[in-house]
């Protein structure tokens, strides 16, 4: 198996890069997060998952170790294959995902591509326990912000604001404020409203 490739990034598009490793071209299929990381002509480390199909065999690149370790462990989900771990990888950051599979945010997981209910339920069952021993640096993000099971209103608003580009950082504090709106959409209106400084 491939662990690793260090390359010059000859070729970047938006799902894939081509790796120049000693004249050899690597096509490595990247999360969003990997891919605003890379730059045309520079040398790189990708941590690498090869993926062996009866008629492909597909390399998938990370540019962080913590989130080549989160896809291993969606893969080993029973319905959830290379391509959707990396979908759910360039929707929500691997804190963020860690935090919301710790959290059981069933609401919130069901919005990620490729995930129905019963996979989200999978995922919380055989996932939670095991991102809140990873020891890495999603251990360090604030663990006395969880949303509630069921509380589609906070999990709904998470998930549209950190799609729009904000960080789970950001974003916490000011759901903490919004206990007197009563539907996602209001909170995402006071969320923004906030953001923008409270014009």
């Amino acid at each position: 198996m491939i662990g690793f490739l260090r390359g010059k990034v000859a070729e970047l598009s938006l799902d894939c890069c081509f790796l120049d490793v000693q004249g050899v071209g690597y096509r490595i299929f990247l999360s969003s997060a990997t891919r605003d990381r890379l730059h045309l002509g520079d040398e790189t480390l990708l941590y690498t998952h090869l993926s062996v199909r009866e008629d492909a065999l597909l390399l998938y690149g990370f540019f962080e170790q913590a989130e080549y370790d989160i896809f291993q462990m969606l893969i080993s989900v029973s319905g959830i294959g290379p391509k959707v771990a990396l979908g759910i990888l360039s929707a929500i950051g691997v804190e963020d995902l860690c935090r919301a599979l710790r959290g059981q945010q069933l609401a919130a997981l069901t919005k990620l591509p490729g995930i129905g209910k019963k996979t989200a339920e999978r995922m919380i069952l055989e996932l939670k326990d095991k991102v809140r021993t990873e020891g890495s640096a999603t251990e360090e993000m604030t663990e006395d912000f969880t949303l509630p099971v069921g509380e589609t209103r906070l999990a709904e608003a998470m998930t549209a604001l950190l799609s729009l580009g904000y960080s789970a950082t950001e974003v916490e504090p000011v759901l903490r404020r919004s206990s007197h709106c009563t539907t996602a959409e209001e909170t995402i209106r006071f969320a923004l409203h906030e953001f923008a400084g409270g014009k």
